[in-house]
C-alpha cells in the first residue's frame, strides 16, 4: 500500500483515541523539556566553575622551581662512588627564581605557531603594613592588557580598572578581602615591606574578587615595573611566563618540549587542575545520565500505550489485513503512529526547554564571592537540541517498534472467528 494511505490511516487512529497520544506526547515533552534544561544549567554550572580556575591558568607555565642540589660533594669522591650516599637536611643549588635570558625565550615563544599568546608574570612576597600589624601577602606584576587577554582579568575587577596599573605610577589593585582588612578605597596610599625590610608606597587604583576567598585576603596585582621597583630589580626580571595555546590538548606536550628546549621547569593546565576537569566530566555524566533515563521512561510509556492501543484495535487491525492490507504494512502504521507521538512531543519539547532555560537564566544569582555574576548560568549549546530531538526519535522508534512488530503478526481469521 502507499504510504500516503497507510498515514492516513496512522493519523485516524491518533485522533481516534486522542487523549492517550496526548499523554503519550506529554511524556516525551516533559522528558525532552527536561533534558535540555538539565544540560543548559549544569553545563553552564560546569562552565562558570571551570572558569574560575581555568580561564585563570595558563594552558603552559614557564618558571624556575627551587630544589635541592643533587650535585653533592660526596657524590663526585671516588671513594663513595659504588656506595648509596644518604645526605638529610639538602639546601637549594643556589639558583634563583627569575627565569635566565626570559626576552629571548619569550621573542621565539610569540613565533611558535601553537601559541595564541604569552604574558610575563612577577611574584613578590611582601608584607602589607597596618598600622603595628604586618599583613602577609603577594604581588603579582602583571602586563594588564596581555593578562586581560587572555586570562579574563577584567572580568574581576569589582571597583576601578586594570589600565590604571599602567597610566599610574606606583599603583596597585587590591583583592576585596585583604582591601578590607585594610580598610582601604581607590585613592588611598597602602605601605608595604618586602622581605629584604624595604618599604614602598602604592596607590590603591581598584580591588578585585576572584571567587575564591583565600586568594582575595592574600593576592594583589601591580604593573611589571611597580614590582621590579620594589624588588629593586633589572626590568628583564621575570618569575613565570604564562602561555596560552590555541589548543589546550597540546599543552603536556608543549610543556615538555619547552622545559627541554629552554632548560626550565614547565607545568601544563591538566596536569594543574586534574580535579577541575574530573570534576566537571562527572557533573556532565551525570546529567546525561539522568536526561537518557528521562527519554527511556517516556519510551516505556509509549510502549504501554501502543501496546493497549493494539489490544483495543483488534478488530481493525483484522479487517485491514482482511482487505489486502500485509503484516509489513501494519507494522509502518503504528512506527508512524508512535514517530509521530515522539517527533511532536520532541519539538513541543525543545521549545519548552529552550524557554525554561531562558527563564532560568534571568533569575537573580548574587552571592558575595562572585560579584560579577548576576543571573544564573545556562549554555545555550545547539548540540544538546540536536541531541534530545535525536534521541526522542530514536527511543519513540523502538518503543513503537515492539508494538507494532506484534500487530502485524495478528491473524485475521482467528480474530474474526472469535468475535
Amino acid at each position: 500500500m502507499s504510504n500516503k494511505l497507510l498515514i492516513s490511516i496512522a493519523k485516524a487512529l491518533l485522533l481516534a483515541r486522542w487523549r492517550q497520544t496526548l499523554v503519550a506526547a506529554f511524556g516525551v515533552t516533559f522528558s525532552i523539556t527536561m533534558f535540555i534544561t538539565l544540560l543548559s544549567f549544569m553545563s553552564g554550572l560546569n562552565d562558570l566553575l571551570d572558569g574560575l580556575i581555568l580561564n585563570r591558568t595558563a594552558h603552559v607555565r614557564i618558571y624556575n622551581d627551587i630544589k635541592p642540589n643533587a650535585d653533592q660533594p660526596i657524590n663526585k669522591n671516588v671513594q663513595y662512588a659504588k656506595g648509596h650516599n644518604f645526605i638529610g637536611s639538602i639546601k637549594s643549588d643556589g639558583n634563583r627564581m627569575a627565569i635566565y635570558n626570559s626576552v629571548a625565550i619569550m621573542n621565539a615563544i610569540q613565533k611558535d605557531t601553537r601559541v595564541l599568546g604569552l604574558s610575563p608574570k612577577i611574584t613578590a612576597q611582601v608584607f602589607f603594613n597596618d598600622g603595628s600589624v604586618d599583613i602577609t601577602g603577594s604581588i603579582f606584576g602583571i602586563n594588564p592588557t596581555e593578562e586581560t587577554k587572555l586570562f579574563h582579568f577584567d572580568e574581576y575587577i569589582t571597583t576601578g580598572n586594570s589600565a590604571d596599573l599602567t597610566k599610574i605610577n606606583n599603583s596597585i589593585i587590591l583583592g576585596k578581602g585583604l582591601a578590607d582588612k585594610l580598610l582601604v578605597q581607590i585613592g588611598d596610599i597602602v605601605q608595604i615591606t618586602t622581605s629584604k625590610g624595604d618599604r614602598f608606597p602604592l596607590k590603591v587604583v581598584g580591588t578585585f574578587q576572584s571567587g575564591i576567598k583565600d586568594f582575595d585576603n592574600v593576592q594583589s596585582y601591580a604593573s611589571l615595573n611597580t614590582v621590579q621597583k620594589i624588588l629593586s630589580v633589572p626590568n628583564d626580571y621575570i618569575t613565570s611566563i604564562q602561555v596560552k595555546l590555541n589548543d589546550i590538548r597540546q599543552a603536556p606536550a608543549v610543556a615538555k618540549e619547552y622545559q627541554q628546549l629552554y632548560q626550565t621547569d614547565a607545568e601544563d593546565i591538566q596536569t594543574a587542575n586534574s580535579q577541575f576537569e574530573t570534576g566537571s566530566s562527572i557533573r556532565t555524566l551525570i546529567s546525561y545520565s539522568v536526561g537518557v533515563t528521562l527519554l527511556i521512561v517516556a519510551g516505556f510509556g509509549i510502549y504501554n500505550i501502543l501496546n493497549m492501543m493494539i489490544f483495543e484495535k483488534m478488530d481493525s487491525i483484522a479487517i485491514l489485513k482482511a482487505t489486502g492490507f500485509s503484516g509489513t504494512d501494519v507494522k509502518k502504521i503504528f512506527i508512524y503512529i508512535a514517530v509521530s507521538i515522539g517527533v511532536f512531543g520532541g519539538l513541543i519539547g525543545l521549545l519548552l526547554g529552550f524557554g525554561l532555560s531562558a527563564l532560568i537564566d534571568q533569575i537573580p544569582f548574587n552571592t558575595v564571592s562572585l560579584p560579577t555574576i548576576q543571573t544564573y548560568p545556562i549554555n545555550y549549546n545547539p548540540k544538546f537540541y540536536m541531541i534530545g530531538i535525536v534521541f526522542s526519535f530514536i527511543t519513540t522508534y523502538f518503543a513503537g517498534w515492539f508494538p507494532a512488530r506484534k500487530a502485524s503478526k495478528i491473524d485475521p481469521v482467528v480474530i474474526i472467528r472469535g468475535k
